[in-house]
Parts: C-alpha cells; sequence; structure tokens
C-alpha cells in the first residue's frame, strides 16, 4: 500500500488538499483531484493544490478543480500553499511562486497572505447577454482565469447556481467557458460577492480570482479607490489593491487571511 501525505488549507471559506509532488510521486493530478475533492468520499474540497519544482521561483504551483481540470490561477489557493510553503520550510515569508497564468509575488504576516496577481487583461465592458430571455448587462475581464460580472441591487435573493451555470456555459465565452460573479454595492469602497466556480461547477464560499475581478470592475465603474473591500459568501473579507497608471491596473494584490487546518495520509495512491 502506497501512502500520501496532505495538508488541508482553508482560505476565506475556499478550501484546499495540498500536496507535495516536487519528486513526482503522484502522476496522475487529475484522477487524484477527483479523488480528494469528494465531499462524500474522500477529504472534500473545492480544489487540489500541488507544489512541484521550478527553475525560476521558489516552487511551481499547479491547481486542479474538483472535476480534474486544470486552473490557471487561484487567488485564495495561492494565498493558502504560501503559508503552506513557509510552514513546510520550503519558502521563505517572501516568495514567489510559477503558475500557469504567470509568476506571484506573496508575502506572509502571521496568518495574513497578500499576494500580488497577474495583471487584468481582455476586459469587455457593455456585453449583453440573453439568459432565459432576459438581457443581462455584463462585464468579463481576465485576473489569471476569466470572470464575468453582473452587479445586483440584493445578492441574497441571486440564484448563483443557475444563472451562474447558464453564464459558466454560454456561447459567448466558448470554448473555455467563465467564471460567474454577482456584485452589490456596499457603501463606500466595499461590495458583496457571490461567485460560480467553472471546475467545481457550483457556488463556493469564496473566490480570490473573482474578488479581485469584481473589486476592479467596481473601482472603473463606481470610482472606488484602493484597498477595496470584498465581504464573501463565508462571510469572511478580502481586500484587495491595486494601482492606476495610463488607464490601466497595475500592481494588483489581493489580501486575506488562511489557515492550514490538518494533515493526514491518503491511502492507495
Amino acid at each position: 500500500m502506497s501512502v500520501l501525505k496532505f495538508t488541508k488549507a482553508v482560505a476565506t471559506g475556499n478550501d484546499f488538499v495540498i500536496i507535495d509532488n516536487r519528486k513526482s510521486s503522484v502522476k496522475d493530478l487529475p484522477a487524484l483531484a477527483r479523488s480528494v475533492c469528494d465531499r462524500k468520499r474522500s477529504i472534500g474540497s473545492d480544489g487540489l493544490l500541488v507544489i512541484e519544482k521550478s527553475r525560476n521561483c521558489d516552487f511551481r504551483m499547479r491547481i486542479f478543480n474538483s472535476d480534474g481540470s486544470q486552473a490557471q490561477m487561484c487567488g485564495n489557493g495561492s494565498r493558502c500553499i504560501a503559508l503552506y510553503a513557509v510552514k513546510a520550510k520550503i519558502a521563505a515569508t517572501d516568495m514567489t511562486i510559477e503558475t500557469i497564468a504567470g509568476a506571484l509575488k506573496a508575502r506572509i504576516d502571521g496568518d495574513m497572505i497578500k499576494v500580488m496577481l497577474t495583471e487584468p487583461k481582455d476586459i469587455r465592458w457593455n456585453l449583453c447577454l440573453m439568459i432565459h430571455k432576459c438581457p443581462y448587462k455584463l462585464t468579463f475581464v481576465n485576473t489569471g482565469v476569466p470572470h464575468v460580472i453582473h452587479f445586483v441591487d440584493d445578492l441574497d435573493k441571486v440564484d448563483v447556481k443557475n444563472l451562474g451555470s447558464h453564464l459558466r456555459n454560454h456561447g459567448e465565452f466558448a470554448p473555455e467557458g467563465t467564471n460567474a460573479d454577482f456584485v452589490q454595492l456596499d457603501g463606500k469602497n466595499s461590495i458583496k460577492v457571490r461567485t460560480y466556480e467553472r471546475g467545481v461547477e457550483d457556488e463556493t464560499l469564496a473566490c480570490g480570482t473573482g474578488s479581485v475581478a469584481s473589486a476592479l470592475i467596481s473601482a472603473e465603474r463606481e470610482g472606488m479607490t484602493s484597498p477595496i473591500t470584498v465581504k464573501t459568501r463565508s462571510g469572511e473579507k478580502l481586500k484587495v489593491y491595486f494601482s492606476k497608471i495610463n488607464g490601466n491596473f497595475k500592481d494588483v494584490y489581493l489580501e486575506g487571511s488562511a489557515k492550514l487546518v490538518y494533515e493526514g495520509v491518503i491511502n492507495n495512491v
């Protein structure tokens, strides 16, 4: 029987299984993700985070959704894996992380983790899509992964799973699809966000890249300034920092707490 050590981590309600695969002991990572993320038959999590060797950064992070698909980036996952890397002495409190979306910078201060994300791209304003024969005004942005933003008056009344699923699979975003974020303004420099995540195929308690996407679009649309507080479905808060230079968003950071919940072993890997 072969066993694999893992750590369970949580950031703002997003939970992950983390493994150290620098020795490449696990070959079929999509299959492992589908297995360990199953909340009925295994550990249960929103995704699997994998540490691998990197030539140019402290380590490489690979992210697998619960359906086994690989994500380019994950904001909350980045904060979890940064905390793990410090605790496991893989990296110092200031580190760089290689991802498919590009290199990230992270800094640990106690249980608070601040991650510099890739600059947003492919912003598309004033999209109007028909869902259930109703027009929805949307904004698209890529903050490492694709997100579509929809502003609402009452976030509690939104059927996130149903509407989010239709937006996620809309032909406008084919073939990869998109994540869907629903945003309610909550005062000066503060918003509330609920997110339907592609790969999880359901609403999650928080989404780091979705929080960043929602904050940046809110800044442009509503004239909000850095930092913007994001209140997530979990009840916890994130902060999004940014600069605006020549009309473009620069120096984008996501900050919030994370914790390592427990360690264990997976049998029969």
